[in-house]
């Protein structure tokens, strides 16, 4: 497992070791997830993907099959075709943020040309962007066409969504909990929080793997939970789980493209985005969670990291374009009295 010590490889191992797998987890550094895996049995190779040669050294006695968690470029979908010869299947994880509309918009340019407008939910089939290395969903493109044009074994291409689950770096739910933490009274919400951007449990993106890795064939799949949730929804069930005594305010944005000054989060869009999974269904997966059974997980996890360097912990959401708690401009707005429409 490539990039095996993070929050996907984290359940994903799990699974594998839980049915008697041997399971080596390849992995730049150490995290603290790594002390339970290991105990479990698990081998940890620390090593660094991008020196030449590396992957072979790690793959000596071969594999069954080689899990990509962190694959997103055609230099590493060289790397897997380097070392074919010994692996008898790959799966490897891409993103659903690869497609785009029939008017060419995707997620990455929402915030430029408006955001996509897709047909509810997504199929494999939908148009994608161009390979290329121009942004992280082009050079994911780059990495699929190639591993889908040149691999001798079967190749899985997994598409999530909006992941979530323990051990994130990128853990949306913090927009919420940390909201929470810090007593915010009035929790605005962008698009009267109807929006839907379909979440993706690390547990049930384990258990299409373990069912794409029973019946090894050459294929894309999406992955997304049994429903999506509106940012409504999934915020209530948060405050649920934490005894929030606040309000959750619906509020009306005139902003298409995505980029709400206030109420906005990292689900917050202005139309749809969800995803079919019949083409998964079809293969053999059978999800394992919903959003609503696995919240209070997360959520737990979370509090054992709250601290005041959530950017350290969490620097995906650090990297952000934009300022997650912006407490200042939130109360200014809540103060006009003018709670219809921003």
């Amino acid at each position: 497992m490539i990039g095996g010590t993070g929050q996907i490889g984290h359940a994903v191992a799990t699974q594998f070791l839980d049915q008697g797998w041997r399971v080596t987890l390849s992995s730049r550094g150490t995290r603290p997830s790594h002390g339970s895996l290991v105990s479990r049995g698990a081998t940890v190779a620390v090593v660094d993907r991008e020196e030449p040669g590396v992957l072979a050294k790690v793959l000596a006695n071969g594999a069954d099959v080689v899990i990509d968690m962190i694959a997103y470029t055609e230099a590493h979908a060289n790397q897997l075709l380097e070392i074919e010869r010994d692996v008898g299947a790959f799966v490897v994880i891409s993103s659903s943020s690869v497609y785009r509309d029939d008017a060419g918009r995707t997620l990455d340019e929402a915030g430029q040309t408006g955001f996509p407008d897709f047909p509810e939910p997504i199929i494999e089939s939908q148009s994608t962007v161009d390979p290329g290395p121009e942004t992280y969903s082009t050079r994911k493109v780059a990495l699929e066409r190639r591993l889908l044009d040149r691999a001798s074994p079967p190749v899985t291409i997994v598409r999530p969504c909006a992941i979530h689950g323990p051990y994130s770096t990128h853990p949306r739910e913090f927009w919420f909990v940390k909201r929470m933490l810090d007593g915010r009274k009035v929790i605005p919400l962008a698009y009267r929080g109807q929006s839907r951007f379909h979440t993706s449990a690390v547990a049930n993106i384990a258990a299409l793997i373990g069912a794409a890795v029973k019946n090894p064939a050459t294929r894309i799949l999406n992955i997304a939970d049994p429903t999506a949730l509106t940012v409504a929804e999934i915020g209530a069930l948060i405050g649920r789980h934490l005894g929030y005594d606040g309000t959750i305010l619906p509020i009306d944005s005139r902003d298409e493209k995505g980029n709400a000054a206030v109420g906005w989060s990292p689900w917050s869009v202005p139309a749809p985005f969800t995803l079919n999974t019949d083409a998964a269904t079809a293969m053999g997966y059978k999800p394992v969670t919903a959003y609503e059974d696995s919240i209070a997980k997360t959520c737990d996890w979370l509090l054992s990291k709250n601290g005041a360097d959530w950017k350290e912990k969490f620097p995906i959401l650090a990297a952000y374009p934009r300022e997650l708690f912006d407490y200042l401009t939130e109360d200014e707005f809540l103060a006009t009295g003018d709670l219809r429409e921003l």
